[in-house]
């Protein structure tokens, strides 16, 4: 299954919901652990998790707007 980024965006937006400001750094350890255990797929998603975290959380994006990335 192939997630959109409306999908992605959704799923920042409940993070920060849940865990305010503390999400980008669940994530932003997510990708170091993911890194230090040679598992770069995940480690890239958490990154995207953490930018789009980031873009939610300081209100550069609305999540409940269609969202596209070029």
């Amino acid at each position: 299954m192939t997630m959109t980024t409306d999908d992605l965006y959704r799923l920042a937006s409940d993070l920060a919901d849940e865990h305010g400001p503390r999400a980008c750094d669940y994530a932003s350890r997510a990708v170091m652990t993911m890194e230090a255990e040679g598992n770069h797929d995940r480690a890239r998603f958490w990154f995207v998790m953490l930018v789009l975290l980031g873009d939610v959380i300081s209100h550069r994006v609305d999540p409940s707007a269609h969202i596209t990335i070029y």
